[in-house]
């Protein structure tokens, strides 16, 4: 479930979800990001939210 940034609808079908490495912290640890694509029914807008984070 997102919140579209937009109107501030909640959208729960992703069209889309990919994994990517994020930028390493402090540390030197890398975080993995799952990202997801959305389609606001309300407004037509698409936009990306962070879906999950994991240290790798």
């Amino acid at each position: 479930m997102a919140k579209c940034p937009n109107c501030g609808a909640d959208v729960a079908n992703k069209r889309k979800s990919w994994k990517m490495a994020g930028r390493p912290d402090k540390m030197g640890k890398r975080i993995e990001l799952t990202i997801g694509l959305f389609d606001c029914p309300k407004c037509k807008k698409t936009f990306r939210t962070v879906l999950g984070k994991q240290k790798i």
